[in-house]
């Protein structure tokens, strides 16, 4: 079969196993079904903002224009850093948008993927925040009314956890007992900052992710669309945004939002 449109982040669910949909034109393709079979990737140089729809020669921050990267509320600096979004004071590039996005309840959490990590998402989004990072288990740290004091724990966090993922370490067979992100959560009870401390989430419910893979890379090489832009090869898993195929070689979607493809298997 074939398909071609602009790649986008797969979207995921995650009953007993993480089931990914990739959208692609007017046709969406369970990723899932896919493991186990060849898929041949083609483009063709095109490249659209995921915002404006424009051509672009060069995709910044994962999928814009430069003049989208500069001016759209999705590409903001708080979108990265949490800490310096201004929408409770009345500060954004889309005040509307900041009411669906910024001005709403928001999750600082603990996640294993590579190690123990930080981050900030909204609640609504947690699962597939997880999801994308290929987070093995998730835990609330704290549960806020908006992104900014989201963030501002999470700086305070980072002095004693990363908040970063490592993805090579990521895209290997790890797991993680429930006690190590247990004592990690303890560990950020003690160091919690008092002046947050009614934002601390006491419920230690720990969510686990089982992800689609058939076969881990043994040694994991990253492959590009820009370097190799025609290619056919086994599907064997997928975890967060990368595809995982069999000659140990991997490809992120998301870095490759906006391209446009033809996808045949």
């Amino acid at each position: 079969m074939e398909y071609s449109g602009n790649l986008i982040k797969m979207s995921a669910e995650h009953p007993e196993s993480v089931q990914y949909l990739l959208k692609l034109g007017e046709n969406s393709i369970l990723m899932n079904d896919l493991i186990g079979e060849n898929i041949q990737f083609t483009f063709n140089g095109i490249i659209n903002c995921i915002n404006c729809g424009k051509i672009t020669k060069k995709s910044f921050s994962q999928g814009f224009c430069y003049n989208c990267f500069l001016t759209a509320p999705q590409a903001a600096p708080s979108i990265v850093n949490p800490e310096l979004d201004m929408a409770h004071l009345g500060i954004s590039r889309d005040m509307e948008w900041a009411k669906t996005y910024s001005l709403v309840e928001h999750y600082v959490y603990l996640a294993f993927s590579s190690n123990i990590k930080v981050g900030v998402t909204r609640s609504s989004q947690v699962n597939t925040r997880w999801i994308d990072q290929g987070a093995k288990k998730g835990v609330i740290l704290a549960k806020t009314p908006y992104r900014n004091l989201a963030g501002q724990i999470e700086v305070a966090m980072k002095q004693h956890f990363a908040d970063k993922t490592n993805w090579r370490s990521m895209l290997s067979d790890i797991n993680c007992d429930d006690s190590i992100l247990l004592e990690a959560k303890n560990l950020a009870l003690n160091v919690f900052p008092s002046e947050f401390e009614e934002y601390f989430f006491a419920d230690n419910t720990i969510t686990e992710l089982n992800y689609p893979v058939k076969k881990y890379p043994e040694k994991v090489k990253s492959i590009s669309l820009d370097n190799l832009p025609k290619f056919n090869k086994k599907l064997v898993g997928i975890k967060g945004q990368y595809l995982i195929f069999d000659d140990n070689t991997v490809m992120n979607i998301r870095k490759h939002n906006g391209y446009f493809v033809e996808i045949n298997f």
